[in-house]
């Protein structure tokens, strides 16, 4: 499944497709010319739509709605709080520099502190190993230790688990990691577009979980007027990774 979720990373970018396709036009240009400019034509126009950022936001929006922030009440009654990895930029930099390198999704992160500083009495649990082929010497909860720790969250607050590297291995190791207090009332803090396929693996272990979701992707519309390139492009990628992720668990379940 590691290997399956570094290879959905890679195809599910679509310059990764545009790139194949310039490819095949360039293999072919001597052979096929007119099917060659064919090819790089549909390439210039594809690269040229895929900055509306109205599509992409549409495959996302319904991941994001699956699951409502839940109210004060239901807050309240929980034990703790559990944020699942990825909200950290390369661990390399933390290495030279000793600084928490905070990425895209921080929102699962500082949104746990405003929960743990609102809640006291609650317990923390980050679960996030290295999610890369070829490791560093750091993993994300290294990394998250020291986050909560300089936001003023107590060393006894905290458990991390450091051997996951994928959303279903999040789910495994956290169950094994909290045993029966699993049973419990737990938040789960994730990015909102990843809530549904986690909550999937979460409730397959048996653990009691509310969804938290966080890091919000989308809002209520996108006008077409919305376009820029570079940020599209980094939509569609988390749009088509979650959603063929969604079915690649299903699948394998």
């Amino acid at each position: 499944m590691f290997i399956l979720s570094k290879l959905l990373s890679a195809i599910t970018q679509p310059m990764f497709g545009l790139a194949l396709i310039m490819l095949a036009a360039f293999i072919g240009m001597g052979r096929w010319p007119h099917l060659a400019r064919s090819l790089l034509g549909l390439t210039l126009v594809v690269l040229v739509l895929l900055g509306f950022e109205a599509v992409p936001n549409a495959l996302l929006r319904p991941l994001e709605m699956r699951y409502a922030t839940p109210s004060a009440d239901t807050v309240a009654s929980q034990v703790g709080v559990i944020v699942l990895g990825g909200s950290f930029k390369s661990a390399e930099s933390m290495v030279a520099h000793g600084q928490v390198p905070l990425g895209e999704s921080a929102e699962r992160l500082t949104q746990a502190v405003v929960l743990l500083h609102k809640h006291p009495e609650w317990a923390l649990v980050f679960s996030g190993g290295v999610g890369r082929l070829l490791p560093t010497g750091l993993t994300e909860a290294q990394m998250a230790r020291q986050f909560f720790l300089e936001q003023g969250i107590a060393e006894d607050r905290i458990q991390l688990e450091s051997r996951s590297r994928t959303t279903r291995e999040n789910a495994q190791q956290v169950a094994q990691l909290l045993g029966p207090r699993c049973q419990q009332p737990w938040l789960l803090i994730t990015s909102a577009w990843h809530m549904p396929r986690a909550m999937e693996e979460f409730q397959k272990t048996g653990c009691r979980i509310t969804p938290y979701p966080a890091d919000y992707r989308t809002g209520n519309y996108t006008p077409w007027t919305e376009y820029s390139l570079a940020h599209s492009l980094v939509l569609w990628q988390v749009a088509l990774h979650e959603w063929l992720g969604i079915l690649a668990y299903r699948t394998t379940r």
